[in-house]
């Protein structure tokens, strides 16, 4: 019998967040490209809630976008709402959130997709990868046909061996209904593997015409819209938004749960699978804080064109009559009908720590990782793993240096460093808390830390590149404008700060130091600045942050050189640290599983203490002075 047989640089394995990102990131850098979904209409599907961003998530999609991602252009073409989040807070929590069309956003990501050379789509099950001594060699689809490549990238979400569950019933499919992809575990196995078993979940959608929004708070955009894109025109984004709406759950609602929590198989034992902490069902959330009277439920549009709205907060494995009964003992969905009931779904994962920091599987060369798939929930968690491991297996290919973006540089390197030196029994979720140094990693400033990577990937052009530096050169000469400006005591700047509650000047002082004051900021100052320029929205941001913030990220700054001596102390990957005497056994188990790149990663491994740090650096300075003498004799 006789199958096709194709060749191709990169095969890519699923066509989610992760999947389209690696994707169009391995196609734009010249690679042949083949990317494989078990339905060419789950493109870029937003299965669970409508929306890009979010704390820290903004983040993410940001950096992404400074790097050459598709994500942050996609949400600005397509969301029917937008709010910056955090902002009574300082600029290091604010993060951008949107409300998207979620037909709109995967057709027009779609779109982008099969219009980009040198990348070929294909709906098929891939069922197992093909390797010879340990390297990828190709793939091999549910039909029989073989596809060879040089790299490959998982990225399968919630496909694989998914099962969506709530009540009694029990459907071997995909998100949505959607065919589940049930034969590449025992291949990933074979091949020495270690699989998990993730649980995420979703809540119901309900028809819009069944609630009454007068019961609950209408929740509004900002009136001026921020784009996730650095390339988006800000005034070509300004339009009329849709709403959201608040309501909360009551005793009522946490009554009937409690009284139907045998028939939930989250506690039945039905489901196997480990949930997500941060994000958990309503039933979890009863449970877990029975001191709460109330929890919140955001009702959000699921698009322009459908009644569908989606009940944030509300998750739920429970079988259908008790999610009727609870859904209507909410205010304003006393009458709610659903239109698809809330389900848990039960996936097949990774251990992540089986990846190296460049998302290559330590057991496979040739074979990344992305998304959901190394044990991760969210978009753009998704987004920003596929990204990385599309461009590392593109670097592999073409000879080239991996690109990993440490803890200093990137939420993004926060989370892949996470995933691949952290034993993470749950899906992982990134938070602003899980950054050290998120002073210095805000979202506005992503195209200043990264665009430069990006382009050295060869992901930003030569232009947007030129106006990245252009915008640096305004900023510092701004900044030292501000800084060597005096400004007298005069009556007007008197009148100026009394009008704004500033204590008034007993001497001259520089705009600078009046920037820095709290209840002052860069623009307020337009009326006694006789000498400035007009300079753009972002740039005249980044002014008043840097001078007003100057102290805390200089701080900042000198951790980020003690932590980067720590990460410039590199290790071999294939060394057997058996070898080094006085390491506590734990500490060699746990370095020899993780094969860590260097002292920085190696010091955040759990099970390896200080003390085995102080061990390994004085084995690595006798390693050099061993070297230096032999080299002199």
């Amino acid at each position: 019998m006789q199958y096709l047989e194709e060749s191709y640089d990169v095969v890519v394995v699923g066509a989610g967040h992760a999947g389209c990102e690696a994707a169009l990131a391995c196609a734009r850098l010249g690679l042949e490209t083949i990317m494989f979904t078990v339905s060419v209409d789950s493109i870029a599907l937003m299965p669970c809630n409508p929306n890009i961003g979010g704390s820290s998530k903004g983040h993410l999609v940001r950096e992404l976008d400074a790097l050459g991602g598709e994500m942050g252009k996609n949400i600005d073409k397509t969301f029917i709402q937008s709010k910056m989040l955090n902002q009574s807070k300082g600029p290091a929590v604010h993060s951008l959130r949107a409300q998207a069309d979620k037909q709109d956003y995967s057709r027009s990501m779609r779109r982008i997709l099969e219009n980009t050379d040198h990348l070929t789509i294909r709906q098929a099950e891939v069922s197992e990868i093909i390797t010879e001594n340990g390297i990828l060699t190709g793939v091999k689809t549910y039909s029989g046909a073989v596809y060879h490549c040089k790299a490959a990238v998982l990225a399968t979400g919630t496909y694989l061996r998914a099962r969506c569950i709530y009540g009694d019933v029990s459907n071997y499919t995909g998100p949505n209904g959607l065919q589940a992809a049930n034969h590449l575990t025992d291949s990933l196995k074979a091949n020495g593997i270690e699989m998990r078993r993730f649980k995420t979940g979703t809540p119901a959608r309900v028809d819009k015409r069944s609630i009454d929004f007068s019961k609950m708070e209408e929740q509004l955009g900002d009136e001026r819209v921020v784009p996730f894109s650095f390339s988006t025109d800000p005034e070509s984004i300004q339009k009329e938004q849709i709403s959201c709406w608040l309501t909360y759950t009551n005793s009522s609602t946490h009554e009937i749960i409690r009284n139907n929590l045998d028939r939930s198989p989250l506690y039945s034992g039905a489901i196997e699978g480990t949930g997500p902490r941060y994000c958990p069902s309503i039933e979890d959330k009863v449970v877990k804080f029975p001191d709460k009277d109330r929890h919140q439920v955001f009702v959000e549009p699921e698009g322009l064109y459908t009644n569908e709205m989606y009940l944030g907060g509300m998750s739920s494995s429970l079988p259908e009559d008790v999610q009727y009964a609870m859904y209507r003992t909410v205010p304003g969905l006393e009458n709610v009908k659903i239109v698809r009931n809330a389900y848990a779904i039960e996936y097949d994962c990774i251990n992540s720590r089986q990846l190296y920091a460049t998302l290559e599987f330590k057991a496979v060369s040739g074979l990344f990782s992305g998304g959901q798939f190394n044990g991760s929930s969210g978009y753009e968690e998704a987004a920003v793993q596929g990204f990385m491991a599309g461009v590392n297996a593109a670097m592999k290919i073409l000879n080239r240096e991996p690109i990993i973006l440490d803890r200093s540089q990137a939420y993004i390197g926060v989370l892949i460093d996470d995933l691949v030196t952290k034993e993470n029994l749950e899906p992982y979720r990134m938070m602003t808390s899980r950054a050290e140094y998120r002073l210095l990693l805000r979202q506005d400033n992503a195209d200043l830390r990264l665009m430069g990577i990006g382009h050295q990937i060869g992901l930003i052009s030569d232009e947007r590149y030129k106006e990245l530096l252009k915008k640096i050169e305004a900023i510092e000469l701004e900044i030292k404008r501000l800084e060597s400006t005096n400004i007298g005591a005069s009556s007007k700047v008197q009148e100026f700060l009394e009008n704004h509650g500033s204590t008034p000047l007993k001497t001259g002082t520089t705009l600078a130091e009046l920037v820095r004051r709290p209840e002052l900021d860069y623009i307020m100052l337009t009326d006694i600045d006789t000498n400035r320029l007009l300079l753009p929205n972002d740039v005249m941001e980044q002014v008043d942050i840097n001078i007003k913030y100057e102290g805390y990220i200089r701080r900042q700054k000198q951790q980020v050189s003690q932590y980067k001596k720590l990460e410039n102390r590199k290790l071999q990957a294939e060394f057997d640290y058996a070898e080094v005497k006085g390491l506590r056994r734990e500490a060699i188990q746990k370095l020899n599983l993780y094969k860590p790149l260097s002292i920085g990663q190696a010091s955040r491994i759990s099970g390896v203490s200080p003390a085995d740090i102080s061990v390994l650096l004085v084995y690595l300075e006798q390693l050099k002075f061993h070297k230096n003498t032999d080299q002199k004799e």
